[in-house]
């Protein structure tokens, strides 16, 4: 059985929009949401600016100024979705599978992995 199409359904991986049950099997679909170049830049920009910002905030014990954190790191990628890439960010729906797809997203860019693994339309 090919691995990249839902058996439940006969969809490739990365169309399939509910009913997962790893994280294995999420990340080919949140690749695809995050089809468009900026938009993935967008996202490692609000990734690198929550964990700097966070690093900050803790090492300066300014515990008030966190909630930013999150303003930081979702900012960007939102407006990737909303703006370039026109689609709903899956962290509405699947928040714990999003936040794990940015950093693992952001990973397999930094060490060349990530074009592999960009599903196919």
């Amino acid at each position: 059985m090919n691995p990249s199409v839902n058996a439940a359904d006969n969809r490739p991986a990365a169309m399939k929009t509910e009913g997962f049950t790893s994280f294995a099997e999420f990340y080919p679909f949140y690749l695809g949401e995050h089809a468009h170049p900026v938009c993935r830049a967008l996202h490692y920009l609000g990734s690198i600016s929550a964990l700097s910002l966070l690093i900050y905030l803790l090492v300066s014990a300014q515990f008030a100024l966190l909630p930013l954190v999150l303003v930081a790191g979702y900012g960007p990628a939102w407006i990737g979705h909303f703006f370039i890439e026109h689609n709903r960010p899956a962290t509405f729906k699947y928040p714990l599978w999003s936040f794990m797809g940015d950093w693992v997203m952001l990973s397999d860019f930094l060490r060349g992995r990530l074009q592999q693994k960009m599903p196919r339309h």
